[in-house]
């Protein structure tokens, strides 16, 4: 468990509320760091002096020299005052700071030192995938056989020659296999830097190393950006660079992420992509800003949204960053099968469906085929151990805590040739696309009856299967969404294909180096975005940032949910599914992509807000553009006025003016999308857009956490991101972190607590005047502001 200390004026404790003297202002801690132990901790620390990249923004000169003084000057201040500090990493161009050790106990006196503006914890970021990556054998693969790139037209864009030749790519991942057949043309002599092992060879862990498991994260994403051999990358002649920061098992620090981020820059990147994150909703942690700087100096960055979805408000930095290009994940176009199953009892199965399948050709040559069936438990794997599978169906219960793609893959090594697994509770299975065997999925009633024919000695099936319809691309449920905290940014702001990507990953064999998998993700994802990117820009080698970024949000094609029949929400989706033909044709950019309005509290009245976006013509034509702006359920309570019929000339730009009134009485609190439709020429640009009313609708509390402070004395807290009203603590007893079992009492009842990730009571481990006996208990924080409440819990061990 961590405690977060928070230097702020005022807040909620077991007394009431304390009360700060007047004093020169602290540092911000950002983040949650246990300050009550000795033990040595790694914090990011940013100074108040500006970054080179920080400076240049503001029309200032920061130089190297200036920074290397005021860092050292810091760092000596430190000393002073801190025994045996560690300096670890240095940031001057797109972060101003360094990274170091120290004593957890003496970060509050690390707030004190002057020169530092702000002190975060340097937290793990790991890679954002879903599952376990399906191996393909090389003898299955063909450059058509990469769906993923042709279905956002890349291969339509290789025709007209722009392959991203000139246009260089960091990874910035877990390392990248160089030596891999299909990547081994995208690299020169500099391969990038690995911020692991802080040598020159970023290439991915190894099997055996001792210190974690092996990786292949990054020569996935690197294969999706530019593989050119047996299968081809969205961009298949841009140049790569690695920088590993994620080691042995996928996970690292964020102080690696950020001088990653500052290397590629200056090592001259045109494009960085980012497939890693965390769940911190927070658009001003340390690596998020480091991308927003990145951007500024003209470096298009690229991040995955993260895999927390499908509520809101599960976007993680570095996707929370305020100008980076954040990715979400869909699912290409399947096909749906009606399905029917035939055995030799009298029971039928109506409930019977499609789950998933490596390939629709090989779900179709099980139609009409009969097979035996054997029940296999759970689908562990041990459960198939003396049973013969070989050439059968495996039919397997749902349950036990193994993920779907693990029971079948299980089904599949031991011989296999489908899978039949139904329900443990009521209602349906969900589809799980990819699957390593063709694989289906039946009610418990189903299940339970054709459990019956196998005590009988019936145990064939045979399957009947038959075309029913297409369904088109769809996002993943696990893809985050928006919006973002504080900043009240839609994300993602695109999406691409992340579901069952094919790309290339190490083998570690130099004798049979060419490695295949399947994986899925919003770090699958981004790289689609990432490679696109890099055909913009060989086609368009003077364009800012922010043109690159708009063409991929202004062409998006919007997605709609089959199972509504109308499109997914923004914070879904973004602005949509990228498609690279229409970004190279697109005659208007309309800066931003996206836009958010803000918090519309007023409460008689009417509030009015004035906002701007930026048309730029392309053409070489003059074009008159129309605007039409609809909020969504916002009837006559929220008004849009814009300029109408506004006149561009060729290679011009044009500001647009935007007045939003809201009457937030006669609406009901919370978020509210929108479309500005921009019309000109033959072309129609949608923008997305987003606003408040009164307080939006975030979780109240998350992250809850307990800190012993010494005998019977705990910090209980956790993050509030805009404070509360009401904060109730209540504990039960707990199985050994298994389910709640006993309801003890209520241990506070707090008014008024700060926002942030606050401490906000100090417990004497009492409950109704009785001191609690060791043993686990789950402790729960149920906080509520303006009329809406949530809940955290945690599970702990009182010792």
């Amino acid at each position: 468990m961590f405690f977060s200390f928070f230097p702020f004026s005022n807040g909620v404790g077991a007394e009431g509320t304390l009360q700060t003297t007047n004093a020169d202002p602290l540092a911000d801690l950002i983040g949650e760091i246990d300050v009550t132990t000795n033990e040595i901790t790694s914090v990011i620390v940013e100074l108040t002096e500006p970054s080179v990249i920080e400076a240049k923004s503001e029309g200032e000169v920061q130089t190297q020299s200036n920074l290397s003084n005021a860092r050292q000057q810091v760092q000596t201040d430190i000393s002073d005052v801190i025994d045996d500090a560690q300096f670890l990493h240095e940031f001057e161009h797109v972060f101003s700071g360094f990274s170091m050790e120290l004593k957890a106990e003496e970060v509050p006196v690390l707030l004190n030192v002057p020169g530092i503006k702000a002190v975060y914890p340097n937290i793990t970021y790991t890679t954002t995938t879903v599952g376990e990556p399906e191996f393909i054998a090389e003898d299955a693969y063909s450059p058509l056989m990469n769906e993923s790139a042709p279905h956002i037209g890349a291969d339509l864009v290789w025709e007209t020659g722009l392959t991203g030749e000139g246009v260089t790519v960091a990874i910035i991942d877990t390392g990248v296999d160089y030596t891999h057949p299909d990547l081994e043309g995208a690299f020169g002599d500099y391969k990038g830097w690995d911020f692991v092992d802080n040598d020159d060879d970023p290439q991915e862990t190894p099997p055996n190393d001792p210190r974690g498991d092996e990786t292949n994260h990054g020569t996935h994403v690197a294969g999706t950006v530019a593989a050119n051999g047996l299968i081809k990358g969205v961009a298949p002649d841009a140049t790569l660079l690695a920088y590993r920061v994620l080691g042995p098992g996928g996970s690292g620090s964020s102080d690696n992420v950020i001088a990653a981020i500052e290397r590629s820059v200056l090592d001259g990147a045109d494009i960085m992509n980012l497939s890693l994150g965390n769940s911190l909703n927070n658009p001003d942690f340390a690596t998020s800003i480091a991308l927003d700087w990145a951007m500024s100096e003209g470096v298009v960055a690229v991040t995955s949204n993260g895999n927390s979805g499908p509520n809101n408000w599960t976007v993680g930095s570095p996707g929370t960053s305020r100008e980076a290009l954040s990715v979400g994940a869909t699912q290409l176009p399947y096909n749906l099968y009606h399905v029917e199953f035939d055995t030799l009892g009298d029971f039928s199965y109506p409930s019977a469906k499609v789950m998933g399948s490596p390939s629709d050709d090989e779900l179709l040559e099980l139609d009409g085929e009969t097979y035996e069936f054997v029940d296999v438990g759970f689908g562990a794997p041990e459960e198939f151990d003396g049973k013969d599978v070989e050439g059968k169906v495996a039919l397997i219960s749902r349950g036990a805590g193994i993920a779907f793609v693990d029971k079948a893959t299980a089904a599949k090594d031991a011989g296999a040739v489908a899978a039949v697994m139904y329900n443990n509770a009521a209602g349906e299975i969900v589809m799980v696309p990819g699957t390593d065997i063709p694989t289906f999925r039946i009610t418990a009633e189903d299940g339970a009856n054709l459990l019956e024919e196998l005590e009988n000695g019936l145990n064939e099936i045979t399957f009947q299967l038959e075309y029913d319809s297409t369904v088109g691309e769809t996002m993943a449920d696990f893809s985050s969404r928006g919006p973002v905290t504080d900043t009240w940014m839609i994300k993602p702001d695109v999406s691409a294909p992340g579901v069952n990507i094919r790309s290339t990953v190490p083998t570690h064999n130099p004798e049979n180096p060419h490695g295949y998998a399947a994986m899925q993700g919003t770090s699958m994802a981004s790289p689609h975005a990432a490679g696109a990117a890099a055909l913009i820009l060989q086609d368009n080698p003077d364009w800012s940032v922010e043109r690159v970024k708009a063409a991929l949000m202004n062409t998006a094609e919007t997605l709609v949910n089959p199972d509504t029949n109308s499109r997914y929400p923004h914070n879904t989706q973004g602005a949509g599914s990228i498609r690279i033909v229409n970004s190279l044709e697109t005659n208007t950019l309309v800066t931003p992509g996206s836009h958010s309005f803000g918090t519309f509290l007023k409460e008689k009245g009417k509030q009015v807000e004035r906002q701007h976006f930026t048309i730029r013509n392309l053409s070489s034509e003059r074009i008159a553009y129309n605007f039409d702006v609809e909020i969504e359920n916002g009837g006559k309570a929220i008004k849009v006025m814009t300029s109408n019929n506004l006149r561009v000339n060729p290679g011009k730009s044009q500001k647009v003016n935007m007045n939003v009134q809201v009457d937030a009485s006669k609406l009901d609190p919370g978020y509210y999308e929108g479309t500005i439709t921009i019309s000109g020429g033959n072309e129609t640009v949608e923008v997305p857009t987003i606003l408040f009313v009164k307080e939006p609708d975030y979780p109240r509390v998350a992250n809850p956490f307990l800190t012993q402070l010494g005998l019977d004395v705990y910090e209980i807290g956790g993050s509030l991101p805009g404070g509360a009203e009401i904060v109730d603590i209540f504990i039960y007893h707990s199985n050994a972190g298994q389910e709640p079992l006993e309801y003890i009492g209520d241990i506070a009842h707090l008014t008024d607590v700060s926002s942030g990730y606050n401490p906000i009571y100090e417990w004497d481990r009492t409950v109704n005047g009785e001191r609690l006996e060791a043993g686990y208990y789950n402790i729960y924080i149920y906080a509520t502001k303006e009329g809406k409440s949530d809940l955290a819990g945690m599970n702990v061990q009182l010792r």
